[in-house]
């Protein structure tokens, strides 16, 4: 028979991680399952070597590191971790008994956290037919070794936070940034826009890209003004496209869940409609939910928690705080 786990968190991301963690300070027993070669979600494999500005008690922390910092939090404890297995479908057999099946095996447990971030996600591309030949060669949707722009020219298009960022990282870097948007106004926090302005990057704004040109990598950039028409080729050495990710929950909308705007819905318990089967991070919706990963993990010990008490109705919701506790 498969061992029968307190809790199997679904998603090895940030907020799966701490909640995996926070399992183990309430002694539960708990597997986390992902469809990643790695755990990390989206911060380990879209962008490791961007800074994050927004997470308490780091001025700024690189995504890999702080997903390091939570690897070692969570080893604390004896956490089964199963990588490489997408979760298919989550059943309620009883009271206290899931069943978790994944593309290679089924999981037991009292309850579930679901943990699945923004779901499965792919960046949104350059809607052009020469983009396609230029992707794995210095055309990039996303950065996982900053050092591959040392000393070159590297063009950044986006009005995100992710374009901006980008910009400041890659700006000591590279020999040359320009950031590219079709608007005047970027989205990014002010603090960033802030931080652009002061420094050296080339800001060229409303333009926006037409034409790529050059045989097996980018040469050449046309650029087009959104406003006058106007025209202008720039050459560079790396081209990065940050437009975004197009995010999609896949089968779960399947399981039973109730979904609303394509998010999971929860109460204040982090509780779905299915009793005993919890949620938490940017794929849960309820009134004034905020999507960061600091949200995140204030969710996460509040569906543990919960989570607890349902497979014991005489534990207790709150077991006090982590200073009180002594750790193995």
């Amino acid at each position: 028979m498969e061992q029968t786990t307190d809790l199997i968190v679904i998603g090895g991301g940030p907020v799966g991680l701490f909640a995996c963690f926070y399992s183990g300070m309430r002694k539960a027993t708990v597997k986390v399952i992902d469809s990643m070669p790695q755990l990390g979600g989206q911060l380990a494999a879209l962008y490791p070597e961007k800074y994050i500005y927004d997470v308490a008690g780091f001025p700024r922390v690189r995504a890999q590191e702080l997903v390091d910092r939570l690897v070692e939090q969570m080893k604390q404890f004896p956490v089964q971790i199963r990588l490489e297995e997408k979760v298919l479908s989550v059943a309620k057999l009883e009271e206290r008994r899931f069943a978790v099946t994944t593309d290679q095996k089924v999981h037991y447990a009292k309850a579930v956290i679901l943990a699945g971030g923004a779901g499965a996600f792919q960046p949104r591309r350059l809607g052009m037919v020469e983009a396609q030949r230029f992707e794995g060669h210095n055309l990039h949707y996303f950065v996982s070794d900053v050092q591959r722009f040392a000393g070159k020219r590297v063009l950044i298009t986006g009005g995100g936070d992710s374009a901006v960022d980008w910009a400041l990282m890659l700006e000591p870097v590279a020999a040359q940034v320009i950031l590219v948007h079709r608007r005047d106004k970027f989205r990014a926090h002010e603090y960033s826009i802030d931080n652009l302005r002061n420094s050296k990057v080339d800001v060229q704004t409303p333009w926006e890209i037409e034409e790529l040109h050059g045989e097996e990598k980018v040469e050449k950039v046309k650029l087009r003004h959104t406003a006058s028409g106007a025209e202008r080729q720039i050459e560079v050495d790396e081209v990065i496209v940050n437009y975004g990710f197009v995010s999609s929950i896949g089968p779960i909308a399947e399981w039973g869940l109730a979904i609303e705007s394509g998010s999971v819905v929860v109460d204040t318990r982090m509780e779905t409609n299915i009793p005993g089967f919890f949620a938490a991070g940017d794929l849960v919706h309820y009134p004034g939910k905020v999507k960061l990963i600091a949200a995140g993990f204030g969710e996460a010990p509040t569906a543990v928690n919960n989570a607890m008490v349902y497979i014991n109705p005489e534990a207790k919701l709150s077991p006090g705080h982590s200073s009180n506790m002594t750790f193995a």
